[in-house]
Order: C-alpha cells, then structure tokens, then sequence
C-alpha cells in the first residue's frame, strides 16, 4: 500500500465503506467502523446484497437473528473470505466472517459470530511527507445472540456485540492514538412463510449496531457515530414442483445517523463551530431520531433486491442489484453467485459486476466472496425428503 498518514486512513475507511462522492455539494451521512456495513457472506453478496427476509441459514447472524430457528439443521457453522477493494490494486485487504449457531430446543437457538477486517500495511508519513513508522490497521467484532420463537412461523432476535478498531497505536506526530472499542446490540423480527415446504410470503424489521460511540484518541469529543441500521426486508418463495424453488427479495436499509454539518461558506464561522459541537455532542439515542429530520429522507434510503433458484436444494444460480442514491454516494452494482450443497458442506460464491469507467468506475467492481458453511447434525440426512426438499414428516 502507498505511503499514507492517518487522514488516508480515514480516506480508505470512507472507501471501504462505499461512500463515494464525485460532487464536493453532497453531504454524504459517513460513520466510523464502516466494514460492518459490507456483506458478510457469498450467498447474499450474489443477490445484491439482500438477508433480512431471504430462507434461513447460518449467515441469518449477520442479516436476521430471528431466523434462525426456522433453519432446517439444529447446528451449523459458516465461514467467509472476502478479498476488499482489489480493483484499487489493494491486495492486503480483506474481510473474515465466521458464524454459528445451536438450536436448544425448538424454541430456543444461541448464536454466535466474528467479522474480522484488515486493512493491509500503511506507512504512516507526518505533514511533510517523512516516514514515521508502518503499522497494520485492523477492526473487528464479536457478536453473541439468542433467539425465541414466538409462534409457529414467528421469531424474535437480539445480540450483543463488542466492536473493536485499531487503526494506529501510540504517539504519530503530535497526536497519540489508541484502539477504539464500542458495545452495541441489534433487535430483530421474522415472519417465516406460512406453507411447511416454505412457500409464500416472508418479512424481517431488524435494527442493528445499536451502541455507542467510538474514538480513537482520549478527547471525549472527538468521537464518531457506528452504523446503526434500520433495515426492512420481505422475500417470496415460489415451489412449481418437488425439485424447484425461486425465491425473489428485497431488502429496504436506511443508517440511523444523521449528516454531519456542512460548512455555510468557505470560511469557518462561529455558526459552523457550534453546528459542528452540537452534532458532537449529540446522544446516540437522539441521534437515531435525528437522522429523520432534514431534507429529502427517501434519498438516504438504500435498496437491493435478489433472486435465487434453487434445484433440489442442491443447486443455486443467483442475482441480484443493489441502488443507492446519487446524494450519498450512487454506488449502484449487479451481483451473480453460485451455490452448491454437497451431503453436510454448502459451498457459496458471488461476483461484483464491473461498473463504470476512469474516475467513475466502482471501486467495488470484480469483487468475490467465497463461502463454506457445514452441517453438523448427527443424522443430516433425517431433516431432507430424498429431492433435497425439507421433509415435513
């Protein structure tokens, strides 16, 4: 990676987080620990990036911990590797996924699950350009959840979760850095389909990354807001036969973190030095209602929508779009993914289409997502009818 202070890390923070702007007018709503907005796993990286309502799995940690106790399997664990941000010619970069849960009874699931991001080697210049020191920056979270259900085809979830960031450690230049550290937690709601071969109408509401601040350096001010999420999911399931399944979803996101202040000229006044303390200084809670208040709201919405066919529950081609609006960014992408289940091994795979040309091309653009989740229920073959279909008996 080239030379960079602490302000290109931040840069590559705002990258990594898919904020992009080619109109300096755009007040783009940014936050710190942007990696736990990125897909976390190949199956819904290969449909637009679309989970909150999609058919239950191990990845549901991430998107849904409500639908959990609607997965076929009592036990399963999973694994992701993501390679971030390649097409800038970043080859240290990279996102680690790893989930699991465990059905007590049929009531009850825990779950677990860690994302760890690392942002490769920097080293770190002062003001002049002089080497100080090379450091690797990383961020990671730990999550534990459990799970009730409250009925036959409804389910609700929350977790904790402990977030961590260390982007420098110790003095550079006149500034001393530590690892930033957070507590945050998600709620979440899922209405599985009503027929038992999972046919029909699913929904999910899940809130997520619901903590506090973090900062990296001891002024108390000088902390940032973590992505608290809003997201709305619904997904329809299509059987027309014993060997076919089409699901079709869409997933509707909005961050629960208001836009920072934008100067009024280009001279700092005392009216941009309180709007800058007053969104400092603002509670996180407050900060959630905020984030509704001023200009146009649908702009701050984000959608992806996906499809998935899959054959005998063994097979699986996907699709999937995701929008976001010109205002925050416009990052807009096609995504493709594969999915092959082999006896107790699901193996997922998505790709990022390559989008845009020169300054506009999208940095995200060639990016792949590999997947490897295993069964390890005793007796597997006990929960599938020999088409691959989920046996009701």
């Amino acid at each position: 990676m080239k030379k960079s202070s602490v302000r290109r890390v931040s840069l590559l923070l705002l990258v990594v987080g898919s904020v992009f702007c080619a109109n300096a007018q755009v007040n783009i709503v940014t936050t710190a620990v942007p990696f736990l907005r990125i897909s976390p796993d190949a199956r819904a990286g290969g449909m637009g990036d679309v989970g909150i309502a999609t058919t239950p799995d191990v990845s549901s940690n991430f998107w849904n911990l409500a639908k959990l106790p609607f997965t076929k399997q009592d036990n399963s664990i999973g694994l992701t590797y993501t390679p971030w941000l390649q097409d800038l010619g970043l080859n240290d970069v990279y996102l680690l996924c790893a989930s699991g849960y465990h059905k007590i009874d049929d009531l009850n699931t825990v779950s677990a699950s860690v994302r760890y991001f690392s942002l490769g080697n920097i080293q770190f210049t002062d003001n002049n350009g002089n080497d100080l020191n090379t450091f690797s920056p990383k961020e990671y979270a730990f999550d534990f959840g459990y799970t009730r259900k409250l009925g036959d085809h409804l389910g609700l979830g929350v977790s904790l979760r402990y977030v961590a960031s260390k982007l420098a450690n110790g003095a550079i230049g006149d500034e001393v850095y530590k690892t930033g550290t957070t507590v945050a937690g998600d709620i979440s709601l899922f209405k599985n389909a009503p027929n038992e071969n999972g046919e029909g109408l699913s929904w999910g509401i899940a809130l997520t990354n619901l903590g506090g601040k973090i900062g990296y350096t001891n002024d108390a001010l000088n902390k940032d807001y973590i992505p608290a999420n809003m997201g709305l999911g619904i997904s329809y399931t299509s059987v027309p036969n014993e060997s076919s399944r089409i699901s079709y979803s869409l997933d509707i996101n909005k961050l629960l973190v208001p836009a920072a202040p934008s100067p009024l000229g280009t001279t700092l006044t005392a009216a941009d030095t309180a709007a800058e303390l007053a969104y400092k200084t603002q509670s996180v809670v407050s900060s959630w209602f905020k984030s509704f208040s001023g200009g146009n709201q649908l702009q701050l919405f984000q959608a992806s929508a996906g499809i998935e066919y899959g054959y005998a529950d063994q097979f699986f081609v996907r699709g999937g779009y995701h929008y976001e609006d010109a205002s925050q960014g416009g990052v807009k992408y096609l995504t493709f993914g594969l999915g092959l289940k082999y006896n107790v091994a699901d193996i997922n795979l998505s790709y990022l289409v390559p989008s845009g040309n020169g300054v506009t091309r999208n940095p995200l653009s060639n990016t792949i997502r590999f997947g490897l989740a295993f069964d390890l229920d005793k007796n597997s073959s006990s929960n599938t009818s020999p088409t691959g279909l989920a046996d009701p008996n």
